[in-house]
């Protein structure tokens, strides 16, 4: 009997060491593998590390040879659009929607003409009210300027104003230009500072970063410039360093879509007369339901391309509206007259949605026709 005994006390404290010996065992295992995840996961931000630095790398190689687009595309729309909105809030999204529509396509132009042919040439004034004539150009232009400007730069260019009191319902643009504080662009958009310079000194403009950049001119305060960031500075010192370039520089050198420009057309037929080009628009396309369909037309090479939207009545109201024009069939005003979106479901496209159908059908076409175009010269642009 004390024999069975003292075996199983013995067979007991054999298992209770070999239990001891497994724990260790299992701790030191534990340890591994968590030494091999630390490995693993560092390795795998290394990895990551090192593959962003090759896409920069690349992104940098690539925007160094890249000549960047001379070819522009220029959108026109009516300001009356605005009139089929049924309250303020809604005029002003409507204008958010084709702002939207216009850069998400790289416009580089929005012409805003008169259905009714009143003479407006400027964004100065009131607006009065829903449905007063001429103030729906106005109100559209404005807003599409203050969605254009980058974000740092709107309480200098655009006070507080009975048009732009909803602005804040609006979608932001998020365009390459509408940039963050710590972004890092060769690029940036400013504004020139009223602060006194030492003599041979270029002004300050502030470009929305911590520092405030020295260009290479002394020039008015309260202007907007196109600044070319130098890429050799001291982090210690006060101030960057920067050239002023064109506007259209970051686009036909860099390669990059840089916002839009408005214009502002007192009726159809200035929208062609008074281009801001000096050979005018090349290639001219109208969109209609009476136009031939998209899907068998071929956009020819140009340098200036112009795509022009209807209202509510479609261009056939604005050409009869037009006194300069002895027309009745818009079609002959234009290279192209299309149909972006036959067999159409619903009797009537609005406008902001024709931008988007247009646009997205054409954007093939026009990328085939900017690598068939020649390059042209930046004087022209």
């Amino acid at each position: 009997m004390s024999v069975d005994i003292a075996a199983k006390k013995q067979k007991i404290v054999t298992s209770q060491a070999e239990e001891r010996i497994d724990w260790k065992k299992r701790k030191a295992e534990l340890k591994e593998t968590q030494k091999q995840r630390k490995e693993a996961k560092l390795l795998k931000q290394l990895e990551k590390q090192r593959r962003e630095e090759a896409a920069e790398k690349e992104r940098l190689d690539q925007r160094q040879t890249n000549k960047g687009r001379a070819s522009t595309v220029s959108v026109a729309v009516p300001g009356s659009v605005l009139d089929n909105a049924q309250s303020p809030e809604l005029r002003t999204y409507l204008a958010g929607q084709i702002a939207r529509a216009c850069v998400v396509f790289c416009v580089d132009e929005i012409i805003v003409f008169d259905e009714d042919g009143e003479e407006l040439k400027s964004v100065e004034g009131e607006f009065k009210g829903v449905g007063k004539k001429g103030n729906a150009c106005i109100q559209l232009a404005r807003i599409l300027q203050y969605l254009e400007c980058p974000q740092y730069l709107r309480k200098w260019f655009f006070p507080k104003h009975h048009d732009l009191q909803y602005a804040g319902l609006l979608n932001p643009l998020d365009s390459p230009h509408h940039m963050r504080t710590d972004d890092e662009s060769e690029y940036r958009e400013g504004i020139v500072l009223d602060r006194p310079t030492k003599q041979g000194q270029g002004s300050l403009v502030n470009c929305g970063m911590r520092k405030d950049v020295r260009i290479d001119k002394q020039l008015q305060s309260g202007l907007r410039v196109t600044v070319q960031l130098s890429q050799t500075h001291s982090s210690e010192s006060k101030h960057c360093k920067g050239v002023v370039v064109a506007p259209h520089v970051p686009r036909t050198e860099g390669g990059l879509y840089w916002g839009y420009s408005v214009r502002l057309a007192s009726c159809l037929s200035a929208v062609f007369t008074e281009s801001q080009f000096k050979e005018g628009y090349d290639v001219t396309i109208g969109t209609s339901e009476r136009g031939n369909n998209l899907d068998k037309a071929t956009v020819p090479p140009f340098k200036h391309l112009l795509v022009v939207f209807g209202g509510l009545q479609g261009l056939e109201a604005s050409v009869d509206a037009d006194q300069n024009l002895d027309v009745t069939d818009p079609s002959v005003l234009f290279d192209l007259y299309l149909n972006t979106c036959p067999s159409q479901g619903s009797r009537t496209i609005r406008t902001e949605e024709a931008i988007l159908v247009s646009m997205s059908g054409l954007r093939p076409k026009i990328e085939a026709a900017f690598s068939d175009a020649s390059t042209g010269s930046p004087d022209s642009q």
